[in-house]
């Protein structure tokens, strides 16, 4: 299914204008890498992650391949009608700019080729590729027209995603009419498919979710679609309580005008759009910018930025570039889960790519409050997550230790040791410290046992070239994953071969940490 269409078929024909309400404005729905306090989107982000642009109203639908090629048809002559995305922004206030939009072909055919941002000239470190006034920018702001307002809206049960998710919906069901038609038309072309042309795994199949197996990604996508379920069920609500405010939009409550696969896919290409701006009201943290990302290309170790200045979004260069060649932007200090997640794709060279290591106390332990009290007391909780940073894998497994060592303290008199010293310290014996050490083995040897393939086999397709790009993306992430793992996992056994005396047996452990 492609997400980022927004098909004409795909509003009903005979649309009731039943209640005079414009567009119900929808509350906050952090991105990715931001915060996710429903579990729609982690963010970068997001965001952390410094932008992301780009959805559109023609997300809603994905046609069948009979009509995405008709689609495409349309498409191509409604382009030489109207001219293009960067034609249009001239028109209606773009200065002058140093980029021009290029093309790349889809891997299917039946789809439009990709648009990017590329380079019209040779640009210098520090170079203006292009300012964009606010007046072609999307913010809650503009869409709700009162800062107040806006605020006080996405402090409640909704997201700023939703919210413009559902504003350019009803901006798609204007037609020509609509001042954003150009726009809409460029996100419609790209059908939420980012830089690799792969849509986010929110709008895979079963069996395509079945390449991430074994991946915490999978869990994350499905709890992340349930956030958006949840923010689904919370429009027509949010419809009624800010309907004074959308006049112009006389059509059904959103649940009557659009089907939750409908919002789903445009929350969904919003999601990989839409860019966090720093140092602004919250009324404008989250936008929509013509000709960002995904028509400009992620990259984890580039430092360029989409950045708000007086009355414009501007990208200043943070490397040169010849007259032809795509321009990249930073996406924040996003895992490769999340880049997946949220984009469609992954980079290889991320060195802010991570796992997480979850480790709990027993509450079973009679002495669990002692040991919850220490953890606290030396920055830990008694459910700690601990991130696992690749290239830092030993010393990750380093911070472990001394949390899991807590748990394995059976003798009361121990324990008493432990509370009155000062700092993560507990008695180590050469038992002890190899049944912590085995049961970390245990725990990487597990995650690596429960992906279906292993690292070498991940290697060997990724270096067929005949994947589909779905499989070749989500193969990627896994094998990304393994490396870290088995990083780990060596790391540990070296600590066990330093043992002074590493044929010990482990010390029973009636109360181990819990490894998730």
């Amino acid at each position: 299914m492609e997400v980022f269409h927004f098909p004409n078929n795909f509003f009903s024909p005979s649309v009731r204008y039943s209640l005079p309400h414009r567009l119900p404005i929808l509350p906050r729905v952090s991105i990715s890498l931001l915060k996710n306090p429903r579990g729609v989107i982690s963010v970068g982000s997001t965001r952390q992650r410094s932008h992301c642009s780009a959805s559109g109203s023609d997300t809603l639908v994905a046609g069948s391949r009979k009509e995405d090629g008709k689609h495409l048809e349309i498409a191509s002559k409604k382009v030489e009608e109207d001219g293009d995305l960067k034609s249009w922004m001239h028109k209606n206030g773009l200065p002058p700019c140093k980029v021009v939009l290029k093309e790349r072909p889809s891997h299917a055919d039946i789809h439009s080729p990709i648009h990017y941002v590329a380079a019209s000239e040779d640009l210098q470190v520090g170079d203006v590729a292009f300012s964009i006034p606010n007046s072609l920018v999307v913010t809650l702001e503009r869409v709700l027209g009162n800062e107040s307002i806006a605020e006080l809206l996405t402090t409640n049960k909704l997201s700023e995603l939703a919210c413009l998710a559902l504003y350019l919906m009803y901006e798609k069901k204007q037609g020509k009419r609509s001042f954003w038609h150009p726009y809409i038309r460029e996100l419609d072309r790209q059908r939420g498919r980012g830089q690799l042309a792969v849509e986010s795994p929110l709008l895979w199949s079963e069996s395509e979710l079945a390449y991430l197996t074994g991946s915490p990604t999978k869990t994350e996508v499905l709890e992340r679609a349930e956030g958006i379920k949840r923010e689904y069920n919370e429009l027509d609500t949010v419809w009624f309580m800010a309907g004074s405010l959308f006049q112009q939009y006389p059509y059904d409550i959103p649940t009557e005008a659009f089907s939750f696969e409908i919002f789903k896919q445009a929350f969904v290409a919003i999601q990989s759009c839409v860019v966090h701006l720093q140092k602004v009201s919250l009324a404008r943290r989250f936008a929509l910018v013509p000709l960002g990302p995904p028509l400009l290309a992620y990259r984890s170790n580039c430092k360029a930025m989409l950045t708000a200045v007086d009355g414009a979004v501007e990208l200043v260069v943070d490397r040169p570039y010849k007259a032809g060649e795509s321009i990249v932007v930073w996406c924040g200090p996003q895992p490769n889960s999340k880049l997946l997640l949220n984009y469609g794709f992954v980079d290889e060279d991320n060195s802010y790519d991570r796992l997480v290591v979850e480790a709990a106390l027993s509450t079973d332990d009679p002495q669990y409050q002692d040991k919850r009290m220490v953890a606290q007391r030396n920055g830990k909780l008694s459910v700690q997550a601990f991130h696992v940073n690749v290239g830092k894998e030993k010393k990750a497994v380093s911070e472990m230790l001394p949390y899991l060592r807590l748990g394995y303290v059976s003798d009361p008199s121990e324990m008493q040791s432990v509370i009155s010293s000062q700092g993560p310290i507990c008695p180590v014996s050469p038992c002890m410290e190899r049944a912590v050490l085995d049961q970390l083995a245990d725990y990487f040897k597990t995650r690596l046992d429960g992906y279906p393939t292993t690292l070498q086999e991940d290697e060997s397709l990724l270096a067929d070239g005949n994947l589909n790009p779905k499989k070749q993306v989500a193969t990627q992430l896994v094998r990304l994953e393994k490396k870290i793992l088995h990083a780990c996992l060596q790391a540990t056994v070296d600590l066990i071969s330093q043992l002074p005396d590493h044929t010990v047996s482990p010390c029973p452990a009636p109360y181990a940490p819990l490894l998730k």
